[in-house]
């Protein structure tokens, strides 16, 4: 097709993707389709602008002009200045240019931006701003310049540019290893690797080689929950990644290096693991084993008689915890399912160490805010987050207690448990509790059931279930769901409902309908699911209103929570997050619109990387303090209760961790998520009021008992269950049967066969 060039201005915009993409209609009537991202879109609307690219008839939008450039027609500079750099006003900007010219602004800007404090309304703030904007952005050009002739898309230079932000020379360090574009998330090896073969790199090179090997050990481990891998299955994945075939040579060339730097550890039976995932793991199988023999002498002599003085009444398994502790075990791991009393008998253990140790010698601690608040509320003793435990006391070599509680378990990986494990005292008690009957952590490893499949330490487990009344359930399905068997679930009970909205005659209409109209089916049953949904929600809304007009932030939070197990589809957090933002959030004062997300002032929002960010606690914040850097986790809930339109800053208050974070507006697309609805993985250790769920065949690759198990026991009062019974009763029975490849499990082989050959 030809090219041609088309002038114009933009009237309005038809349609924007999140990757820059946009259909626009011109004032002279033309529609345009293409990708821009040196800029939101919205800056350019209205903007005389020069598009070189062809016309093509769109399926949806008719005649179309795609362009492949888009070029501002006026003073470019004073353009960028103007809508993209911030901190620039129109009279400024005009002032700046008349005064040094574009040449010498722009070398300004680049090399002495402490000038600009010579003009009137521009302060040390200010200059900050226009700093950080500036550097960005001239990235974003250069890179681009560097990356144009390499068909890099506008999505992936933007994910570059935004990562390299404070890298020195960006394009050198690209140009002499394309891989290290593997370390920023989104990109991986595959987009990398095009991009170097379009560089000219060798494909047999050991820098591709090595960033392939990284590659595969990730998505085999990190991305799948294993700690090492056979090294024939790494060959393979290389293979196929690589397209190579008979170059085993050149990978064990590749291995025998990265085991020389210690990057990559070789087990026995020829697994192969990353090196900090192998550390980890080793340390924790030699610590549990050290602890485990250890003996603390006991507490009382009188165990009858302590347990007399309680108000808290044992049964036979929960005793049983008491007494090792109370026989001198050092490390005890208590497991326990859905109401068998894990939390009764952690606070009874903990009542007897404080017999010895000072109330201050004592800690709780879990993963998640709320899990950390739970074992608090319910043994009376101090708890913190691990993350917030390990900054706290990061400058000491250990921490300053004689027992150490350990809550959901299950949910910590091995490089966070190690790093958690080598902060306790040689001397202290550790007590880990935990339900192995739930998902396996997100991320390496699988501790908890491993230290259960290898007996490492002293273990009791409670199975013997407590209800409060005939009328509670969701204990008794939760645990009939754990063992794969379909649970009681349509009868009436006072915490747990199943709504059926089941398609009739479905195996019928499978075998006569088209796939087209069995899909459309489909789709229609998942209409009526969220209808059914909606109008809990709404039965809901005004409970959870008043709690956030009391200021009672984490009540409001925790009060209703839709989880489902997918992001994608129409029963998807994605989709549900936007129609529930209608009900819950119907009228903001403020609200921003990034791409395809909109941010209202007042939404439950959900924090989605691990990163530092700046950020205040909750009273530092109110006294106008000076704000810190800290760490915040992926899987955060908090409210986003302030929008600065003049910074461009949005603020959220996480109440379980106390502590407010500040957004630049760029941020919102990478950094946060609206939390109406959550995926299960992503609400793991969390706890809410009202719990309701999604069921359908639509989400089968995912159902499976572990996961449907989580889901339930996250209800602390009711659990709402809509959809297909036929898709929960499959779900129930499908066992979870993945096993991980875990180093903890490798020595424990390594172990027997030793013991073995003796």
């Amino acid at each position: 097709m030809l090219k041609t060039t088309l002038i114009g201005q933009i009237d309005r915009i038809l349609f924007e993707g999140e990757d820059g993409f946009f259909i626009a209609v011109l004032k002279t009537g033309e529609k345009i389709s293409g990708r821009y991202v040196e800029s939101d879109i919205s800056t350019i609307k209205g903007s005389a602008i020069t598009l070189e690219g062809v016309w093509e008839e769109h399926k949806k939008y008719g005649k179309t002009f795609k362009f492949e450039t888009l070029k501002v027609n006026q003073n470019e500079l004073f353009f960028f200045l103007n809508k993209i750099v911030k901190g620039f006003t129109k009279k400024l900007s005009a002032e700046l240019i008349e005064k040094f010219g574009q040449e010498g602004l722009v070398e300004i800007l680049d090399n002495d931006i402490e000038r600009l404090l010579e003009f009137k309304g521009i302060k040390e703030k200010r200059l900050k701003k226009i700093q950080k904007s500036w550097k960005q952005f001239r990235s974003m050009r250069r890179l681009g310049e560097f990356l144009s002739p390499y068909d890099v898309s506008a999505t992936l230079l933007s994910t570059i540019a935004s990562a390299m932000k404070d890298v020195d020379e960006p394009c050198t360090k690209i140009k002499q290893n394309p891989y290290i574009l593997t370390s920023i998330n989104s990109i991986g090896f595959k987009r990398a690797d095009e991009l170097a073969l379009k560089m000219g790199i060798d494909k047999e090179s050991e820098n591709r080689i090595s960033a392939a090997m990284d590659y595969v050990l990730l998505n085999y481990c990190e991305a799948n929950g294993n700690s090492c891998i056979a090294k024939e299955v790494l060959f393979g994945g290389l293979d196929e990644l690589l397209g190579f075939s008979g170059k085993t040579h050149l990978y064990e060339v590749a291995l025998i290096e990265r085991v020389s730097e210690q990057s990559i550890v070789v087990m026995s039976n020829n697994r192969v693991s990353p090196a900090r995932l192998y550390d980890a793991e080793k340390f924790l199988y030699d610590e549990f084993q050290t602890r485990a023999k250890r003996d603390t002498g006991g507490f009382v002599k009188d165990l009858d008689a302590f347990l007399k003085q309680s108000e808290l009444v044992l049964g036979q398994q929960q005793r049983s915890a008491v007494e090792s502790i109370n026989n001198g075990v050092a490390l005890l791991f208590l497991v326990g399912y859905a109401g068998t009393g894990k939390s009764t008998t952690s606070r009874t253990i903990l009542e007897l160490l404080n017999t010895r140790y000072d109330t201050k010698e004592i800690i709780t601690c879990a993963l998640s805010g709320i899990a950390a608040q739970r074992i608090s509320d319910t043994t009376g003793y101090e708890s913190a987050t691990i993350q917030s435990l390990l900054v706290k006391h990061e400058a000491n070599d250990t921490f300053p207690y004689s027992v150490v509680l350990i809550d959901e378990a299950s949910m910590i990986n091995s490089t966070l448990f190690a790093r958690l494990m080598a902060k306790v005292s040689k001397d202290a008690v550790v007590i880990v509790v935990g339900d192995d009957a739930q998902l396996p952590p997100i991320g390496a490893g699988n501790v908890l059931s491993d230290v259960l499949t290898l007996n490492l330490a002293k273990i009791v487990k409670l199975t013997k279930i407590y209800r409060q009344s005939e009328d509670q359930a969701i204990t008794l399905i939760a645990n009939d769901i754990r063992q794969a068997q379909v649970p009681q679930y349509r009868q009436n009970y006072d915490d747990f409902e199943f709504v059926d909205i089941s398609i009739p005659n479905y195996y019928a209409l499978k075998n006569t309908l088209s796939q087209t109209e069995l899909k459309e089916v489909r789709e229609q049953n998942s209409q009526q699911i969220i209808a059914e949904m909606m109008h809990r929600a709404v039965s809901s809304i005004e409970k959870a209103r008043y709690r956030l007009q009391n200021k009672e932030i984490k009540e409001y939070l925790n009060y209703f929570q839709v989880i489902t197990p997918m992001k994608g589809g129409t029963l998807g957090s994605e989709n549900l997050n936007k129609l529930l933002q209608e009900y819950f959030n119907p009228n903001p004062k403020k609200c921003i619109k990034k791409g395809s997300k909109e941010f209202r002032l007042m939404d439950k929002v959900v924090h989605t990387k691990n990163e530092n960010m700046t950020s205040w606690s909750g009273d530092g914040f109110k006294m106008g303090e000076d704000s810190n850097q800290r760490r915040i986790f992926n899987g955060m809930s908090g409210l986003l209760f302030k929008i600065d339109e003049d910074e461009e800053q949005v603020f959220v208050f996480y109440p379980n961790e106390d502590v407010v974070v500040v957004y630049e507006y760029e941020e919102l697309k990478t950094h946060l998520m609206l939390s109406y609805a959550l995926t299960i993985h992503k609400v793991q250790g969390m706890e809410y009021d009202i719990v309701v769920i999604p069921m359908s065949f639509t989400h089968f690759i995912m159902h499976n008992t572990k996961l449907i198990y989580t889901a339930i026991t996250r209800a602390k009062h009711r659990c709402i269950i809509v959809g297909e019974a036929a898709a929960f009763e499959s779900a129930c029975k499908k066992m979870d049967v993945t096993q991980r490849d875990t180093v903890l499990l490798e020595l424990g082989k390594k172990k027997e066969e030793n013991d073995n050959d003796r």
